[in-house]
């Protein structure tokens, strides 16, 4: 079997690039060993896609080299992407400022991606796996389960290591390193954090809780919802944060973003002196968060007996809660993986790796990780076409 182009990964950026290549004349495969194209894209947002942000930019992307995503992502915005949905009228929700989800399903992206590639004249063979990669003169040679494969260029967007039971598998990292390549640490990123002792028992007992935060961590600062779980703390602040965090580092929560309690507290004290200090904390806090703080520091005071330096306290422990998690749920529930193929030896414009044009990596195999918020998926659509306009 012979191709112009073969893609490695049956994803978004997999198929975005194969549907642009194909348009351009190219004769391609994707070959996936899943059962299913997409697995992640019908997974993600809940089952609803946030398959961009409208304001995504370089500066939402985390990379040793930052600058080697700014050429992609420039060529091919968020409104390209939302054109393209629109043509095949796919609703579509603004939740928060920027974030775009499916009004329905996940399902509807995929079918916009298949029925491109369908129509661009991709051919896809999943349930294929991959059992070695060579260099053949000018072009590439696959051992595949179906048998060699050969094809003058190879696209690897077999992704990272999130989620394993999608399928995910370091695949491509190990095609990097047979051809030259070095690859960053990896680790799971964007992912919720877990407790230990006391901690934990005190996020079980308010598993399901939800407030706003702000939290702070080696100088990186995200205002998001943040949810208790019986093992610790999810939600988008914690997920955003997990990628800036470190193991042995110390978060700092701010539980009344854009507020400053002692003042506060302060003109309460004043204006309501009979007050009990849990009734002020439950119109600020869900309640149940409300009752724990006062339980954990045994201080339910009347605000009119409340000295400042009592009110000090309490606004420290509502705006510098500071808590060291003891790690991270990892790769089971991780949406991304932070790091991957080092980009200073692939082009930001094609893709293809330095002395060897026939191997390209796009996606979320390379060292380039998005924000929470859709800037993933606008990645792999920006790496997927400027790849495949170049093939």
């Amino acid at each position: 079997m012979t191709y112009d182009v073969v893609v490695i990964g049956a994803g978004a950026a997999g198929l975005m690039c194969a549907l642009t290549a194909g348009y351009a004349g190219r004769r391609v495969l994707v070959v996936d060993h899943a059962s299913k194209a997409g697995k992640k894209i019908l997974m993600s947002g809940g089952g609803r896609c946030n398959f961009t942000h409208l304001a995504s930019g370089p500066a939402n992307f985390y990379s040793e080299n930052p600058a080697f995503c700014i050429s992609a992502l420039k060529r091919y915005r968020p409104e390209h992407f939302v054109e393209l949905v629109d043509r095949h009228g796919v609703a579509y929700v603004e939740k928060t400022p920027g974030q775009l989800f499916c009004a329905d399903s996940s399902k509807e992206i995929l079918r916009v991606l298949l029925t491109e590639c369908d129509w661009a004249g991709v051919e896809i063979r999943l349930k294929t796996a991959i059992e070695g990669v060579e260099r053949c003169g000018e072009g590439m040679r696959l051992m595949t389960s179906l048998g060699p494969v050969d094809c003058g260029a190879l696209v690897v967007a077999s992704g990272g290591l999130s989620i394993p039971t999608m399928g995910a598998t370091g695949l491509g990292y190990d095609i990097a390193r047979q051809f030259g390549l070095a690859v960053t640490e990896t680790r799971a990123a964007l992912v919720p954090f877990t407790l230990t002792g006391h901690w934990k028992a005190r996020a079980e007992a308010l598993a399901g809780v939800s407030c706003e935060v702000a939290v702070t961590c080696r100088g990186k600062r995200y205002r998001e919802p943040m949810l208790f779980t019986h093992r610790g703390l999810s939600g988008p602040a914690m997920l955003q944060i997990s990628s800036v965090w470190q193991p042995g580092d110390t978060l700092s929560l701010d539980l009344l973003p854009g507020c400053d309690a002692f003042e506060t507290l302060c003109r309460a004290r004043r204006e309501t002196p009979r007050r009990r200090l849990s009734s002020w904390l439950g119109e600020h806090l869900p309640k149940r968060l409300a009752r724990a703080l006062v339980e954990w520091h045994d201080d339910d005071g009347v605000l009119a007996e409340c000295s400042n330096a009592r009110l000090e306290a309490w606004a420290e422990v509502l705006q510098a809660w500071r808590i060291k998690p003891a790690g991270t749920e990892g790769w089971r529930t991780a949406e991304v993986t932070m790091g991957g193929v080092e980009t200073r030896a692939v082009s930001s414009k094609d893709f293809s790796v330095q002395e060897l044009p026939q191997l390209r990596f796009i996606g979320e195999v390379l060292d380039v990780t998005g924000e929470l918020g859709g800037h993933n998926f606008q990645w792999a659509w920006a790496s997927g076409v400027a790849c495949g306009n170049a093939l």
